[in-house]
């Protein structure tokens, strides 16, 4: 029911979304400005927090969902036949997305934004609902410490241990032995197998949060809360940089700490000036994508591999149809870098009309 939704939530993911599809569609990959791209390695800009900004949010999602159904009185068996459906399905259309449009599966990339999510949902939801508060949390840190000693102590062949280089890490090793051929670079994978585990924990903090958003406190203590241990976990991440390099590329434990961190008081403020103060004319567009986010991500996906495939004649040249727009219609009055800039956001507000009347109808598509 549309009553039981955490409004700051849902503009916290549609926020997300937003800046998903502002850094993965410039109009042209040559004009980008340096805080819409992702740090190159070690070190993180602004672009570096969406995905991990999205999976803490499924996190709370878990909690807020999954104690709704148990309240309710739904027997386990039904709970995990609904998270595995989900996760298969998540999975799968990422693997479609991934194939589309040449179908070609000789050099199908298996590991994927979709394929992440649906692995993170996956072991999150279990784990919530067959454990309590503090074994979740206690499985976060084993999670983040885990890793962190793995990858610095786990010896690479032909590099050694606590190597942390782009294809001298575990990671990197790893992805390159199990899945050849198959992933995002010849050697490497931003959403590998290895880098999925602390992925997790970045779940497990957003049902962690989620649990105290559930709680019995004032809303005036939750808000505090909310924006205490963000500011603890920031400064953890940022304190801990020089032991373990933050780096979006290898999700590492300093990440986690950094991205939750900054994930807790950006919800903080969406729930003080939404749930606590009421001020919400201005979060309009972002509940509007928010409460349909995947179906927004898939969609501009799609749109973004069928713009590749429709070809337009122009002074004697055949372009892509993106290519049309960037070059022909945008750059020419705005430049290059704010052309670049301005092709994004026409996709963004785009996807707000589409997703406007599905909104008003209180139509929101599930997988």
């Amino acid at each position: 029911m549309a009553e039981e939704r955490l409004s700051s939530l849902d503009v916290f993911r549609g926020m997300t979304i937003a800046g998903m599809t502002l850094v993965n569609n410039p109009g042209s990959w040559d004009y980008v400005f340096p805080p819409l791209r992702h740090a190159e390695w070690h070190g993180w800009t602004p672009t570096d927090l969406v995905f991990p900004f999205f999976l803490f949010i499924v996190g709370v999602a878990i909690s807020l969902s999954f104690s709704r159904k148990i309240e309710k009185g739904i027997e386990k068996p039904g709970l995990y036949l609904k998270i595995v459906r989900r996760s298969i399905m998540l999975f799968a259309l990422g693997i479609l997305l991934a194939l589309i449009p040449r179908f070609n599966f000789s050099t199908l990339r298996i590991p994927g934004v979709l394929q992440r999510i649906a692995l993170c949902y996956l072991f999150a939801s279990l784990l919530f609902i067959n454990t309590r508060v503090r074994e979740r949390a206690m499985t976060t840190f084993f999670l983040l410490a885990g890793y962190w000693l793995i990858m610095k102590l786990v010896p690479v062949p032909g590099y050694g241990a606590g190597v942390l280089s782009y294809e001298g890490n575990l990671c990197s090793y790893l992805d390159t032995k199990l899945l050849a051929g198959h992933i995002y670079k010849p050697t490497f994978d931003p959403e590998g197998i290895l880098s999925t585990l602390p992925a997790i924990a970045t779940t497990l903090l957003g049902a962690l949060t989620g649990d105290w958003l559930r709680s019995s406190r004032t809303i005036i203590e939750k808000i505090a809360g909310l924006f205490i241990a963000g500011i603890l976990f920031t400064v953890s991440g940022l304190l801990l940089h020089p032991f373990f390099s933050i780096n979006k590329q290898l999700w590492t434990s300093t990440y986690v700490l950094l991205t939750a961190g900054l994930a807790l008081i950006l919800l903080g403020v969406c729930y003080l000036l939404i749930d606590g103060m009421k001020i919400r004319k201005w979060a309009a567009p972002f509940i509007i994508l928010g409460t349909n986010a995947i179906a927004v991500y898939v969609g501009s996906t799609l749109m973004v591999k069928l713009m590749a495939l429709i070809k337009v004649s122009a002074g004697g040249k055949v372009l892509p149809l993106k290519a049309y727009i960037y070059d022909k219609l945008l750059a020419p009055w705005a430049g290059v870098y704010i052309g670049s800039l301005i092709y994004p956001i026409f996709l963004i507000i785009l996807w707000i009309g589409i997703m406007l009347p599905l909104y008003r109808k209180k139509i929101f598509i599930r997988i």
